[in-house]
């Protein structure tokens, strides 16, 4: 029955501090355990040693730590590794580690499934199923194989941050503050299809940087690729970040999955300059990776190669990022995760 109880790990200091009182521990309490779930990695009560053995058997009978391993582990030829993680709603979930030189990224999942239903995103394509705990986005972290070597977290995974924000501030706040993980927020970027109310709090509550999913200059063109235009235009979007300061301490990015055919040419590029134009953001242009049932193909090299120089000739920094992780549906919009079988 230990498996129904209460997990701790993703519970933040305050909620650690409800737990020591409930339990009849000092308030001091609340740091130690946060000590032993963020810093030591404990992943049973009996290792929290500088607790009383008393308080040891309380916290056992009422919580646990809730370190839950992944269930399949998949090493792409690039080296890249996506993991299978317990879901919700009969989804399991997947998260992906990207290692490059000196540095391994972790994309965590925030949902099993998606609400957004973005045409050319497998996550989307399925439906969504349930938001994930802060203590299953945390879990992420703390349960991959390169867990103490991870050098930046990103939540570019299964679902939509903005969407199930509370849950994600809590995995914020744990991987930066002084009493968890005490991660800078520079090493944390935060995607989304832009929820101006949601990203608003996000952006005044955290100093994480921040990409949005643009995919198109024109909205008509959007909307048919992201339905979640007609609610959130991307030039409010736009018009809201223009309010914050780019320049110091975040970045801002603009995720542009290019198309043969579709967004690929001149006309678009000029398009997404003049959109951007005095805003302090870089692009990314990212390559398609083809997914069942979607008649999409990816822009060839040479298009995506012209359209980063005519957009860095018109003073936005354009980028191609390097595809990862395809062989194994690990790379941009492959996630999409298990059905559990009953």
């Amino acid at each position: 029955m230990t498996d129904l109880l209460p997990s701790l790990a993703g519970m933040t200091l305050r909620q650690l501090q409800d737990v020591a009182a409930q339990c009849g521990m000092p308030r001091f309490a609340a740091k130690q355990m946060a000590r032993w779930l963020y810093v030591k990695r404990a992943t049973d009560i009996d290792s929290m040693t500088d607790l009383s053995k008393s308080a040891r058997e309380t916290l056992k009978e009422r919580y646990r730590v809730g370190r839950e391993a992944p269930k399949l582990r998949t090493v792409s030829a690039d080296g890249t590794v996506k993991y299978l993680f317990e879901g919700v709603g009969g989804r399991d979930i997947e998260s992906v580690m990207i290692p490059d030189g000196d540095r391994a990224t972790l994309c965590v999942s925030s949902q099993a499934g998606c609400k957004m239903n973005c045409s050319f995103c497998m996550t989307g394509r399925q439906g969504f199923h349930g938001n994930l705990t802060t203590a299953a986005i945390i879990n992420q972290v703390l349960a991959v194989e390169e867990s103490e070597r991870l050098t930046n977290i990103v939540f570019m995974g299964m679902g939509e941050p903005m969407d199930n924000l509370d849950a994600v501030l809590g995995a914020i706040e744990i991987l930066t503050a002084e009493w968890g993980m005490a991660w800078s927020p520079k090493r944390i970027t935060v995607s989304s299809i832009g929820k101006i109310k949601e990203l608003r709090v996000l952006l005044d509550t955290t100093k994480v940087h921040v990409a949005i999913s643009v995919h198109s200059p024109f909205g008509s063109e959007r909307a048919g690729l992201m339905p979640v235009e007609r609610a959130y235009p991307l030039t409010e979007v736009l018009d809201m970040l223009r309010g914050y300061d780019w320049a110091h301490q975040r970045r801002l990015s603009m995720e542009y999955i290019m198309w043969a055919g579709v967004n690929d040419d001149r006309r678009h590029a000029d398009a997404l300059a003049r959109l951007l134009r005095g805003l302090d953001c870089r692009v990314n242009l990212i390559r398609f990776h083809a997914i069942p049932g979607v008649e999409l193909n990816t822009a060839s090299e040479r298009n995506m190669t012209a359209f980063r120089d005519r957009l860095n000739e018109l003073g936005i920094t354009a980028t191609i990022r390097a595809s990862r992780g395809e062989d194994i549906m690990a790379a941009c919009g492959m996630l999409a995760g298990k059905e559990r079988k009953a």
